[in-house]
């Protein structure tokens, strides 16, 4: 027995130092950091000086900028796929975000991110936002993968008292949980504070005899709720008054306690001496919404379009990728990529095999493809395509289709343009990213080389050509992204054949994805009803006894027995 266990060990050892794809012994930590709305151009890596993010520029020039990371245009399917590594129509969560009284989440029957690096030995943690379903708690971060959630399990809620005024329906109700226990000491912290701190002291409590799996999911930049949308600490937005609207100056501060978040998540990486063998991962989940629902003033431009739209400022977002691993850094990569190649891409740089023999999920390994600017990778984007949702957006080649539009089109045009006087001067702007409060000071970059990266990484458009003018609401429009990236000029007119190619490509995505499994909101939901509260009320209700005592306390276990089971079962 003792000869087999060595042989084991022995074994176990070679495959991860001689397959390991990382080149180390060991599985590197993972962190991914999202932040919610923010607009492609709300960190300055892009270009813009308005807003300066020095702590993820920092990060962005001494590793990998993703000018081409495609997202889901909208917060519950893009977070769908990133956990399953599959697109949200193939799992039946493309057409809407959850609304909390509705009773409907991420598919039990999918195998998620975190359940993946768990068996692999990874301690995984969940900070923020999760917005994949709570009617039912097996349907919650600890019972999907995570070791432990802190944050919320909706959409948004208030960044000081944690409650979510989900509409004119419902109570206001709390959504702040440490696990599943209802958190009340948070309230009167600024969420993003909050949100960092916690991952700050995952870190800083990990035992590094384990590999660190931890997402943070920022609720910033989102609006809060309908009756104060934009929240920020007063000190914090006072540095933006070179900023003449009082939103945008909002938007920038809540931005900006991202990036200090950036760079103390980083620090403590480096006071654990965990830095060498991490990998981390910063990306929008979607486009930021600068006006209609929830418009925070955030600026996609000169991309077109913005959150639920089929433009690019809906589905290209801002995204970077940082290790000491990665053999090629200080580049902006033009590889296509899309958020569900995150699952097999880290399992891969983490040597587990995603998926497993015998299944199949939607994204592609591009850890390879990350390392030279000749690898092949991914040459199909597909953004929505669905019966039920009101436009197709899709790309093939680097040619893009789009058919349809959404909010009858008020969405289609290049929104949030930027005073170009309202920013940093270029000294100014280089003097805080080396800044000794900030990470720059501890990274590898020379002036040239940030003002070199960051030109690469700034969307030029072409000047306007005078072709057929896209109407999306009347007829499908082509677009040949590489030279074009603004989608000014429809070429359907001239190309039939290959939008028709892009075309039959749509229809068969559309012929072979899963149905809607959005359900209608139901009423018992409602916070009043739960000690105002944001809570799994199917649970709730349907085993809560009429009365107190031995028939309550056996009520209540039997639905934690039935809980545990349903939890294994989601787990296999």
């Amino acid at each position: 027995m003792k000869l087999m266990t060595y042989i084991v060990t022995v074994w176990c050892s070679l495959w991860l130092t001689v397959d390991g794809n990382t080149g180390h012994s060991e599985r590197p930590n993972i962190v991914i950091i999202v932040a919610d709305d923010l607009g492609w151009n709300d960190v300055s890596f892009h270009g813009s000086n308005q807003i300066p993010t020095p702590n993820i520029d920092a990060l962005a020039y001494d590793g990998i900028i993703l000018n081409r990371h495609y997202v889901p245009p909208l917060c519950t399917p893009s977070r769908a796929s990133l956990m399953t590594g599959r697109h949200p129509m193939n799992v039946g969560m493309q057409d809407h975000v959850i609304i909390s009284d509705e009773p409907w989440g991420l598919g039990l029957d999918q195998k998620l991110m975190p359940q993946y690096f768990r068996e692999a030995g990874y301690r995984t943690h969940l900070v923020g936002k999760w917005h994949l379903g709570f009617f039912r708690r097996a349907y919650t971060p600890t019972f999907r993968g995570f070791d432990s959630h802190f944050g919320y399990l909706g959409p948004y809620i208030d960044y000081w008292d944690h409650s979510l005024q989900m509409n004119e329906t419902s109570a206001r109700g709390l959504d702040m949980r440490r696990n599943i226990d209802i958190n009340y000491a948070a309230n009167g912290t600024y969420a993003t504070d909050l949100f960092n701190d916690e991952a700050v002291r995952l870190v800083q409590a990990h035992d590094k005899q384990q590999p660190l799996f931890l997402v943070l999911t920022h609720l910033a930049p989102h609006t809060g709720n309908e009756d104060d949308p934009m929240q920020a600490p007063p000190e914090e937005i006072e540095k933006f008054n070179h900023i003449k609207d009082p939103n945008r100056r909002i938007l920038a501060a809540m931005i900006s306690r991202i990036d200090a978040g950036v760079g103390k998540i980083y620090r403590a990486l480096e006071q654990r001496s965990m830095l060498e063998n991490t990998i981390i991962l910063f990306y929008a989940d979607n486009g930021a919404p600068t006006v209609g629902v929830h418009a925070n003033s955030g600026s996609n431009y000169p991309l077109r379009g913005q959150k639920e739209s089929p433009w690019e400022g809906g589905v290209r977002g801002a995204a970077l990728l940082w290790s000491r691993l990665l053999p090629r850094k200080g580049v902006v990569s033009e590889q296509w990529i899309h958020v569900s190649d995150w699952l097999p891409t880290l399992g891969y740089a983490a040597n587990i095999r995603i998926p497993p023999r015998g299944s199949a999920i939607d994204g592609q390994n591009q850890w390879k493809t990350l390392q030279s600017i000749s690898a092949g990778g991914r040459s199909v984007v597909m953004n929505n395509a669905h019966e039920e949702f009101i436009y197709s957006s899709y790309i093939k080649r680097g040619w893009k289709y789009v058919n349809g539009s959404s909010m009858e089109g008020h969405y289609d045009g290049w929104l949030g343009q930027i005073d170009g006087t309202e920013g940093l001067s270029a000294d100014e702007y280089y003097g805080r990213l080396i800044s000794a409060e900030n990470i720059g000071s501890s990274l590898n970059f020379t002036r040239d080389q940030v003002e070199e990266t960051r030109h690469s990484a700034t969307v030029q458009c072409t000047n306007e050509i005078d072709q057929t003018a896209c109407e999306p609401l009347v007829s499908p429009c082509l677009f040949k992204l590489a030279e074009d990236p603004c989608e000014y000029n429809n070429l359907a007119s001239l190309y039939p054949d290959l939008l028709r190619e892009l075309e039959a490509d749509v229809q068969h995505y559309r012929e072979r994805g899963a149905h809607s499994r959005r359900k209608p909101a139901d009423s018992r939901a409602n916070p009043a009803l739960h000690n105002y509260t944001w809570t799994w009320w199917q649970d709730e209700l349907t085993v809560k006894p009429p009365h107190s005592g031995p028939v309550a306390n056996f009520m209540a276990a039997l639905q934690n027995l039935v809980t545990f089971f349903a939890s294994l079962f989601s787990r296999q």
